[in-house]
C-alpha cells in the first residue's frame, strides 16, 4: 500500500471526485429576501387557485398581461401565442432566435387528487342534506374527513349561460363526518387503513334548515338548499348533469415551521411546476429555441381524455405553429421532424424524504428537502414498467446547462425498488419522438390535502426551468 497522503490532499481528492449534494440554502444566502418574496407570490397562487379551470383562467391573465395573444387573433408576426384547450389546459408558445426549427417543451400538469361531484349528487338523509362524490385522484379517503372544504364549480345552464361559483372560502365551510372513536372500533378500528372509508361514505354535508312548508312535507331540508342556489345563482338540480363541481380543501395555504421555510397547502402536485415554469418563461432574458409550456390536464388519473397528455393537442399547436410562421408546407412528417429534435422537460414533483418513514425510501436515491429540484431519470415501478427513461447523452447537456447557471440540484430515485413508485406525462411525450426527462421539487406529504414544499426547492426549480430555456 502506498503511504498515507496529507489532509489536504484527501480533501482536494474529494472534492474533486464525491458527488457533492449540498444544502440549497447554503448557497442561497445572500438570496434570503428573493427566495421569500418569491414564495410568498407561489402561496398566494396557490391559496386563490384550486381547480384546473381556475389555474388555467390565471395562467391565461397572467400572459395576456405580459404581451401574449391567443392564436385565434395572431397574425404571423406575433411571436408570443397563447393555445387553449377547453378551458382546461393549455399552451404557451415563444419564438426562439433559430425560429422553430429547434424546440423546447416544459410540460406540467394543474389537475390535482379532490373530490367530484356525481351526477345527482344533491339528497337528504334523517333531515341533512348531503352531496354525492366521487374521488378523482390517488388519495387517503381518510384525510378528506372533518376537515373544512370549499366547493369549486362551473355550471352550464339549460339555455347555454355558464354559471362559476365557490363557496365556503369564505363564510360557511363544508366537511365530510367521520365516526366518533367511541363507535368505531368495529366500524373503522378492525379494518385496514385502505378499507376503513368506503368511496360511498365521502358525503358532503351540504345543509340543515328546513323550506319552511307544512309539517310532514317531504325533501324539505334539500328544497332548502336547492331555493338558496336558485337565489344566488339561478340553479336549479338538473343542472348537477352540466357542471364540473370539485370539492378542495378550504382556506388559504401557509408558511410552515417557526422559521417559515416551507410552504403548506393544497394542489401543489403540480401546479408548483405550472407555476414556477411560468415565471421561468416571463423572466427569461433570451431564447435561443422556440419555447413551448404545456399545462396539461388529468394527469392524475392516467392523461386520458380531450385535455390530457395522451390527446393530440400538442400536434395541433405544432401544426398551427407551423403554418402561422410559414415554415414549411405542411405535410405530416413535418410535425414529427420538429418533436424528435425536441428537448423537454417533465415537469412534476417527486417524493420529499420523511424521516419518520425511512423503511420506505432508499436513503442514497431518494429526493432529500432542501437539496434542490430534483432530477429523475425515469420513474415507474417495479422493473421500471411504467415509464420513459431519458438517454445519458440528454442527461449530461442537462447536467451542464444546470451547473454552468449554478443551480442546486440532486439525482434521484422514487422510493424502494419494491415499494411502489409513480408515473408522470413524461412516457406519453416521450412517445412522440422527444428527449424529455423528469424535474421538479420534493414534497411531503404528497397527494394529501395539505401538501408541503421547501422554499429553497421552490426557488431551485424556477431558477432550473429558466436555464433550461436560455441554453443553448
Amino acid at each position: 500500500m502506498s503511504k498515507k497522503t496529507s489532509k489536504k490532499l484527501y480533501q482536494e481528492t474529494k472534492r474533486k471526485l464525491f458527488q457533492e449534494r449540498p444544502l440549497g440554502w447554503d448557497r442561497l444566502r445572500d438570496k434570503e429576501e428573493e427566495v421569500f418574496e418569491y414564495a410568498r407570490g407561489y402561496r398566494d397562487f396557490i391559496s386563490q387557485v384550486k381547480t384546473e379551470r381556475e389555474c388555467a383562467d390565471f395562467i391565461l391573465t397572467r400572459a395576456r398581461e405580459a404581451g401574449f395573444s391567443l392564436f385565434e387573433e395572431a397574425t404571423p408576426k406575433s411571436e408570443r401565442l397563447i393555445f387553449t384547450n377547453r378551458g382546461k389546459a393549455l399552451a404557451l408558445a415563444v419564438r426562439g432566435e433559430e425560429g422553430p426549427r429547434g424546440l423546447k417543451i416544459i410540460a406540467s400538469h394543474i389537475d390535482s387528487p379532490r373530490l367530484d361531484l356525481k351526477p345527482n349528487p344533491l339528497y337528504e338523509e334523517m333531515d341533512l342534506a348531503y352531496l354525492k362524490t366521487h374521488y378523482y385522484g390517488g388519495i387517503k379517503k381518510f384525510q378528506w374527513l372533518a376537515r373544512p372544504l370549499a366547493i369549486h364549480g362551473v355550471v352550464i345552464k339549460a339555455d347555454g349561460r355558464r354559471v362559476d361559483f365557490v363557496l365556503g372560502e369564505e363564510g360557511p365551510v363544508f366537511c365530510i363526518n367521520d365516526l366518533l372513536p367511541h363507535l368505531a372500533r368495529k366500524a373503522q378500528g378492525e379494518k385496514k387503513l385502505s378499507e376503513a372509508i368506503a368511496g360511498e361514505k365521502l358525503n358532503v354535508l351540504f345543509g340543515g334548515l328546513p323550506f319552511p312548508a307544512e309539517e310532514g312535507a317531504a325533501e324539505r331540508v334539500k328544497l332548502g338548499v336547492l331555493k338558496i342556489l336558485s337565489d344566488r345563482f339561478g340553479l336549479v338540480e338538473e343542472d348537477f348533469v352540466s357542471a364540473d363541481i370539485e370539492i378542495v380543501p378550504a382556506g388559504p395555504a401557509r408558511d410552515v415551521g417557526l422559521d417559515g421555510a416551507f410552504v403548506g397547502g393544497y394542489g401543489q402536485d403540480d401546479r408548483i411546476c405550472a407555476f414556477t415554469s411560468l415565471t421561468a418563461l416571463l423572466e427569461a432574458r433570451r431564447l435561443p429555441e422556440t419555447v413551448l409550456l404545456l399545462f396539461l390536464d388529468r394527469e392524475e388519473i392516467g392523461s386520458d381524455g380531450n385535455t390530457g397528455a395522451k390527446s393530440r393537442f400538442l400536434e395541433l399547436v405544432l401544426s398551427r405553429l407551423l403554418r402561422l410562421w410559414g415554415e414549411r408546407a405542411l405535410e405530416a412528417d413535418s410535425v414529427l421532424e420538429l418533436l424528435f429534435r425536441t428537448r423537454a422537460i417533465s415537469a412534476d414533483v417527486t417524493a420529499g424524504m420523511d424521516p419518520d418513514w425511512p423503511e420506505v425510501h432508499e436513503k442514497r436515491n431518494d429526493a432529500k428537502m432542501g437539496r434542490g429540484v430534483a432530477i429523475s431519470k425515469y420513474t415507474g415501478h417495479g422493473g421500471k414498467y411504467g415509464a420513459s427513461e431519458a438517454r445519458a447523452e440528454y442527461m449530461g447537456w442537462l447536467r451542464q446547462v444546470l451547473n454552468r447557471a449554478g443551480v442546486t440540484w440532486q439525482a434521484v430515485d422514487f422510493g424502494k425498488v419494491d415499494e411502489g413508485g409513480g408515473g408522470t406525462v413524461a412516457k406519453y411525450l416521450a412517445f412522440q419522438g422527444l428527449d424529455i426527462v423528469d424535474m421538479g421539487p420534493p414534497l411531503l406529504s404528497m397527494h394529501s390535502p395539505f401538501e408541503i414544499c421547501h422554499k429553497v426547492d421552490l426557488f431551485e426549480t424556477h431558477r432550473a426551468y429558466r436555464a433550461f430555456l436560455e441554453a443553448e
